[in-house]
């Protein structure tokens, strides 16, 4: 049977995934699905540079704008749903594209998730407790003690991932990261792995003029329209959070927009940590020449 492959796109924010996932669905005449958790929910379309309308009808995508902030969903849901897509896209294309830059739902996807034993959900409960009464930084201070290096790599300004890790470290009594890094389940596809970079400066550039366009293209009103919902995990991002404190007149604009330009460059070093660590992605500066990639992907199907 003839081999089918997923191409995964990955790289920090603002680097040209996007535009780079339509050229590579056009050109193997196939569809896309999206690995940006943030671009999963319908309220959140400018803060989360979701592809654009004119982007979305330049090739078939999936997971945009699927959910509401409302809905729970996770990287376990998120994980079930792809796969279920990619059996059905697979019937009818031997090569799908994947694209975002949310490193572990792409796991998911790649590698499957790590299995965590099961914990009493009070611990959860509490957790969520602390975090409202007494802020993240007290999770992320506990989380340091109990496991050091679960705290050095997660994203540690994601009060979800920090409680998680606290969770199963406090209720399995193991740190977080013995559990990670298991062997993982086999894939009925093979994973061809493209990542976009560029000079540190550029990236940040491209970060500033990026939250210059959201601001300008109305990010100001879509945050006003949430502020009702500020509370729900999915708001709790850059470019919302930020944005809040200015209504709530505990910010400047001029500083809160300053803040999500400096929240998003930190986010866009924590992308390239998390990706740098996989040996399989074949890097391509961010002025990539399309042929260049296509024939990279195509030696690796041959």
């Amino acid at each position: 049977m003839k081999p089918k492959y997923l191409i995964s796109i990955v790289g920090p924010t603002a680097i040209g995934k996007t535009a780079l996932s339509i050229k590579l669905a056009q050109h193997f005449n196939t569809e896309i699905i999206s690995a940006d958790s943030r671009q999963f929910y319908k309220e959140m379309q400018i803060g989360t540079a979701a592809p654009s309308t004119k982007e979305l009808a330049a090739a078939t995508h999936h997971f945009i704008h699927h959910k509401s902030i409302k809905d729970t969903y996770n990287v376990g849901a998120f994980e079930i749903d792809a796969m279920t897509c990619l059996e059905h896209l697979f019937k009818k294309n031997d090569t799908v594209i994947m694209v975002g830059g949310s490193g572990l739902y792409v796991d998911a996807v790649t590698k499957g998730l790590d299995d965590f034993p099961k914990v009493d959900i009070s611990i959860r409960e509490t957790l969520n407790k602390q975090l409202k009464e007494k802020g993240l930084e007290s999770l992320q201070l506990q989380l340091k003690q109990l496991d050091k290096k679960s705290y050095a790599s997660i994203a540690i300004d994601n009060p979800h991932r920090v409680i998680r890790a606290l969770e199963i470290s406090i209720g399995t009594g193991n740190p977080y990261s013995s559990y990670l890094n298991k062997q993982k389940r086999e894939r009925p596809f093979k994973v061809i792995n493209i990542g976009l970079t560029a000079e540190r400066e550029i990236i940040y550039s491209r970060i500033n003029q990026r939250v210059d366009i959201m601001i300008n293209e109305g990010l100001l009103d879509e945050v006003k329209s949430l502020v009702k919902h500020r509370y729900l995990n999915a708001l709790n991002t850059v470019g919302y959070k930020e944005l809040f404190k200015y209504f709530d007149n505990e910010w400047t604009l001029d500083f809160a927009i300053s803040e999500i330009k400096k929240n998003t460059r930190r986010f866009a070093k924590r992308q390239l940590t998390w990706f740098r660590k996989n040996e399989d992605i074949i890097w391509f500066d961010y002025k990539h020449d399309i042929s260049k990639i296509v024939e990279a992907i195509e030696t690796h199907t041959i």
